[in-house]
C-alpha cells in the first residue's frame, strides 16, 4: 500500500507491531519531497509515537481482524469470549484489556480485536446498563441541588450518581467516561 492511501484507523505493521493511524497530514514543503506524517497508536502497548514517510515508500498493512463476541466469564487472568454464531471461546488476557474490565457484565457484546489469531484488546459499546449493589441513601429534599454519591455496581466498580438513585435500581453508564448517564427501568 502506497503512503497516499493512508488513512485515519487504517491498521498497518511495523517491523512486525501492529499500528492504527490515529491522524494524518499530507505535506508538500516548498523545496524538496513531500512528505505524509502520521501518530499512529500501537495497538499491543497502546503507545502513540509519530512517524513520517516520504511520497511514493509503501507500508504493510496488519493482519487485523474484529470480531463480534460475547463475554462469558472471568477465569483468573484471562477473560473467555463466545462467538454465539458458532460457540468458539477466546481467551483475552487480562492485561491486553486494561481497565476496560471495570464495565464487562456476563453477556456483554464486545468488539475483540485479534492480531495474528491472538486477542490484542477489546472495545466496548459506548454504553452499558448495570446494577447499582451498594449506594447511600439520599438525604430528602436535596435532589434539588445535582450533586451525587459514590454507588457500586455490580461490576464492583464505583461511579458517581445522583442522590435519587438507590440501591437495586439499573443506571446506564458511559464505558468511555466512567460516567452516569441515566436511570433505565427494567
Amino acid at each position: 500500500m502506497q503512503t497516499t492511501d493512508i488513512r485515519k484507523g487504517l491498521k498497518i505493521q511495523i517491523d512486525g507491531v501492529p499500528y492504527a493511524i490515529v491522524e494524518h497530514q499530507f505535506v508538500k514543503p516548498g523545496k524538496g519531497q513531500s512528505f505524509t506524517r502520521c501518530r499512529i497508536k500501537n495497538l499491543t502497548t497502546g503507545n502513540v509515537i509519530e512517524r513520517t514517510w516520504k511520497s511514493g515508500e509503501s507500508v504493510e498493512l496488519a493482519d487485523i481482524e474484529t470480531r463480534k463476541l460475547t463475554y462469558s466469564w472471568d477465569e483468573g487472568d484471562s477473560l473467555v469470549f463466545m462467538d454465539t454464531a458458532t460457540g468458539d471461546q477466546l481467551h483475552v488476557m487480562k492485561d491486553k484489556v486494561g481497565d476496560e474490565t471495570r464495565f464487562l457484565s456476563e453477556g456483554l457484546d464486545c468488539e475483540v480485536t485479534i492480531y495474528n489469531g491472538n486477542a490484542i484488546g477489546i472495545d466496548l459499546p459506548p454504553s452499558v446498563v448495570l446494577q447499582i449493589t451498594e449506594s447511600e441513601p439520599g438525604i430528602k429534599g436535596d435532589t434539588a441541588s445535582g450533586a451525587t454519591k459514590p454507588a457500586r455496581l455490580s461490576t464492583g466498580t464505583t461511579v458517581n450518581v445522583p442522590l435519587f438513585i438507590k440501591e437495586g435500581e439499573w443506571v446506564k453508564v458511559d464505558t468511555r467516561t466512567g460516567d452516569y448517564l441515566e436511570r433505565v427501568n427494567r
